[in-house]
């Protein structure tokens, strides 16, 4: 078992967030699910953007931040989509981290990996925020620092395909998704 940070995408604390929370409760793990904005979900991924922009992305940081204060040096950081920026953005502020789980985004800066540090990336491809060659460069940074790195790719999915309420949801790339992720997290 183990204690996973879930953070949402730019939409907010959606259902699809929850959902995901409930699977890995399921699975023997705790987890937690922060709402970064303190406001209900918004309904398109421009509300999402600006409301983040009316928020500020250093006070979203300082909520993740409190969200962690609690939680144990070895808790897994996940995140989908901006979520997954917001938990690579905190690693270097938590080296003895179990795991980085990223969910349709790169996260983590290179210099904040500690050798054999266990990454997985779940990414659509192409990915509409995360440009084919910027995504191998950060693999191949994610490599070189001593990254435990894993990437899937799904090809010809969208952006967030794993939320069922969202037009680009995949029930296939979900399918695959899903046990890779419990997989990921069972070895922790």
């Amino acid at each position: 078992m183990r204690h996973v940070v879930l953070f949402h995408s730019v939409y907010g604390l959606r259902p699809a967030v929850r959902a995901a929370a409930d699977r890995l409760r399921t699975a023997g793990h705790q987890v937690s699910t922060p709402d970064l904005y303190g406001v209900p979900a918004t309904d398109t991924v421009e509300d999402g953007f600006a409301l983040l922009d009316k928020i500020g992305h250093d006070v979203v940081l300082d909520r993740a931040r409190a969200a962690l204060r609690d939680l144990p040096p070895q808790t897994v950081l996940a995140g989908f989509s901006m979520g997954a920026g917001v938990a690579g953005a905190l690693l270097a502020e938590r080296p003895d981290a179990a795991g980085l789980l990223l969910l349709h985004g790169t996260g983590g800066a290179p210099d904040a990996v500690r050798p054999g540090l266990p990454v997985q990336l779940h990414l659509a491809d192409p990915d509409p925020y995360d440009a084919p060659d910027e995504v191998d460069e950060w693999q191949q940074a994610m490599a070189d620092a001593g990254a435990d790195l894993t990437v899937f790719r799904y090809p010809g999915v969208g952006h967030l395909f794993t939320d069922p309420e969202l037009p680009e949801h995949s029930p296939d790339a979900t399918t695959v998704a899903w046990p890779r992720v419990l997989a990921f997290l069972a070895a922790r």
